[in-house]
């Protein structure tokens, strides 16, 4: 037997230290907070991607009483911006989330579901994706998206 390591290197942030493009992206994904449709969870998540272009578009969790067919906030701007931009790579995500209390401390993770579709997404179009995980008490970092599924599937694991 062998063991493997994975090592993952996740930079934190204090807010005052990112810069002004940083925090533009970060709020926008905290406003898009407030279109999320969580009734059930009450539990409201905001993404912002920023295109490579300079666009923004920006995705809300959407629930429904069959929760199977919710939709994270993740997927739904990753999927609006295949939508109206198909051809332009997105180059940062930012992902903020409240509950009843307010914004959450600590930064959120995506799911495994949005995990493996930003990752198709940074495959596609063969550039990294930065994830900007928003909480009152700091920013996670990553300058990878695959950095957030080290064992992934993808197209090379069906050959």
């Amino acid at each position: 037997m062998k063991n493997i390591s994975i090592n993952l290197e996740v930079k934190l942030f204090e807010e005052e230290e990112l810069s002004s493009k940083e925090k533009v992206l970060i709020e926008k994904a905290i406003k898009a907070t407030e279109n999320a449709y969580s009734p059930y969870s009450k539990f409201s998540v905001g993404a912002c991607l920023e295109l490579e272009d300079g666009t923004y578009v920006i995705g809300a969790n959407q629930e429904n009483a069959a929760y199977p067919v919710t939709l994270c906030a993740e997927r739904s701007a990753i999927f609006a911006a295949q939508s109206n931009y198909p051809k332009i790579p997105i180059t940062k995500i930012a992902i903020a989330a409240r509950n009843s209390s307010g914004l959450t401390k600590m930064p959120i993770s995506p799911c495994g579901s949005c995990r493996q579709v930003l990752l198709e997404m940074q495959n596609r179009y063969g550039n990294k994706i930065k994830v900007y995980l928003y909480g009152t008490a700091g920013v996670y970092l990553l300058d990878d998206a695959s950095e957030l599924l080290p064992l992934s599937f993808s197209e090379e694991s069906m050959r």
